[in-house]
């Protein structure tokens, strides 16, 4: 399980940014380009804080 409880909400967050940004200030870009769009950010987030955030979490 590593770090599940950083990447799931990093994931919801880059989601919700993505799609209200895209929304506001591109509304020329049809809906599901801005899907696709937004689709893309998230798996790239979890990707990114998959690798960055650290297997085992050890007490010092």
């Amino acid at each position: 399980m590593r770090a599940i409880k950083f990447i799931i909400p990093i994931m919801i967050i880059v989601a919700w940014a993505s799609w209200a940004l895209l929304g506001r200030n591109y509304t020329d870009v049809p809906e599901t380009t801005r899907l696709y769009i937004t689709i893309g950010a998230v798996v790239v987030s979890g990707i990114i804080s998959y690798f960055l955030f650290p297997t085992n979490e050890e007490p010092k």
